[in-house]
């Protein structure tokens, strides 16, 4: 079941005022957490603030697309949009697949 079900089978029982409440309570947590994202430079894979950051990445819903390129445990290979990834990875003795940012992993050296 999805957040959005979820929320409304449970909405119709709350008397409106507070049904109003929680959405503009939820509506600010997720916007707060999105600019938060927008200036908290990612913390080291080793950090306790990594548990935080991943969080507050989820509430402000950065996944797909509108992830981070840097994470707490993985690297992206920062490369110009028109060059090749596996050109690239290749320069540096890495392997391509392990150099997308949603690969989840640092990249890997080639065998």
């Amino acid at each position: 079941m999805d957040w959005t079900t979820l929320f409304q089978t449970v909405l119709p029982y709350l008397p409106a005022r507070y049904a109003g409440d929680i959405v503009s309570i939820l509506t600010f947590l997720i916007a707060a957490a999105a600019l938060a994202m927008r200036f908290w430079k990612p913390p080291a894979a080793g950090s306790r603030l990594s548990l935080l950051y991943k969080v507050v990445s989820s509430l402000a819903q950065s996944k797909g697309w509108n992830t981070n390129a840097y994470q707490p445990d993985a690297k992206a290979l920062m490369i110009p949009a028109e060059a090749s990834r596996t050109i690239e990875a290749a320069k540096l003795g890495l392997d391509p697949a392990s150099t997308h940012p949603q690969s989840g992993a640092p990249p890997k050296p080639t065998a």
